[in-house]
């Protein structure tokens, strides 16, 4: 049934699983280090991993890097010089490649970013989450509104012209003039990029067992209309669910996933897709969990599965509706491998309900779709 022809483009996700303190709402593979970071034994352990995972992808080109987490930004510039040039030494990497850290405004400084610029690395994407003292105290931040502003402060001053600042709303008891001042700030701090994005209680999170108070849905509404609005007079054009971007500074690594390109995941907990034309397969990897056992290896592979049909049929279309353009036909069968027969009753069944719109050229979600954009995935998913 596959008919894999070209590979698409290849990222790689570097899992840093260490933060100075879990926030509440967290469901990452994150763990509280309370001694000093095993640093350079983590880089050789990840260079380890990457090693393993050559064989998958003997030739290709990396196109980007993102190294989340956790708190990557824990890590000094000597560590981080030392994994990114083992990393350019096993792989080929795209000259213009997009090389992205997250960093949180407690664990960093001008310095810092200053090296880390002169390394390579040409993005930041900075957890801000608000700017508001009570606020983030609700979240369990360890930062307060003055480190946030400072973070952005010093990226500019560092040299990075090209950094995101990551803002959730619907905090606990968050106000919509709470909200309004958090977007404000964040725009006069002039980033190229914002995600915005509501809080959400996930499962095995301290918030899910104890969940707080949270605005009410019709309050939350109001403020996601109103930062959508604020975010578009300021030229931040709505590319994705969650992110919007000036010209030309959309995330290249997240667009790779939403566009269910390839990806290697390297880390504790860290995942990873591949595409393998030789055995028409596509398959997802997963990684040792716990840093201890990680680190421990030697072998750092926790599991390898093929997707079967409706598993690429789901995954894609879970990815790919997220786009406020959606996405070119063609590239469901370029990157599945599978002909758009394969869904041709949920799109038919999804135009009927006026959720998207689709043609040979093109499949996008409406502003219906958008709005109810759950609705339309679970089309997808019977």
């Amino acid at each position: 049934m596959f008919n894999i022809k070209t590979l698409p483009p290849l990222a790689l996700y570097v899992h840093f699983p260490w933060c100075v303190r879990k926030c509440p709402y967290c469901d990452f593979n994150s763990h509280e280090q309370k001694t000093e970071l095993p640093q350079f034994e983590y880089v050789d352990a990840l260079i380890a991993d990457l090693t393993e995972d050559l064989p998958r992808v003997w030739g290709r080109r990396v196109e980007s890097m993102f190294f989340g987490g956790g708190t990557p930004s824990l890590f000094s510039p000597e560590a981080m010089d030392r994994l990114l040039s083992q990393i350019r030494a096993l792989v080929p990497l795209n000259a213009n490649a997009e090389i992205t850290v997250e960093a949180n405004p407690g664990t960093i400084d001008q310095a810092k970013f200053k090296e880390y610029r002169a390394l390579g690395i040409n993005r930041l994407s900075i957890g801000v989450q608000s700017f508001d003292n009570d606020l983030l105290q609700g979240i369990g931040r360890i930062h307060d509104g003055r480190a946030a502003i400072r973070a952005a402060e010093a990226a500019h001053e560092a040299g990075f012209d090209n950094f995101n600042l990551d803002l959730m709303f619907g905090l606990p008891k968050q106000t919509l003039a709470q909200a309004r001042r958090d977007i404000a700030t964040a725009i006069a701090l002039e980033p190229a990029h914002i995600s915005y994005y509501q809080l959400t209680l996930e499962p095995n999170t301290a918030f899910y067992r104890n969940p707080p108070t949270l605005p009410e849905d019709d309050t939350c509404a109001a403020i996601h209309t109103d930062g959508q609005a604020q975010l578009a007079e300021r030229g931040y054009a709505q590319y994705e669910v969650s992110a919007y971007a000036r010209p030309e500074r959309q995330c290249w690594h997240n667009l790779n996933y939403w566009r269910f390109g390839d990806y290697l995941g390297i880390g504790a907990g860290a995942h990873g897709k591949i595409t393998d034309p030789v055995n028409q397969r596509i398959v997802r990897l997963s990684k040792v969990k716990h840093p201890k056992a990680y680190l421990s290896g030697p072998n750092h592979l926790s599991a390898e599965q093929s997707l079967s049909a409706q598993d690429l049929a789901i995954e894609f279309m879970l990815n790919a509706l997220r786009l406020q353009d959606g996405f070119e036909t063609p590239l469901f069968t370029e990157r599945t491998g599978l002909p758009i027969s394969v869904i041709e009753k949920p799109l038919r069944e999804a135009e009927a309900r006026e959720l998207l719109t689709w043609t040979v050229q093109r499949i996008e979600p409406t502003p219906r779709g958008r709005q109810f954009l759950n609705d339309l995935i679970m089309l997808f998913m019977d």
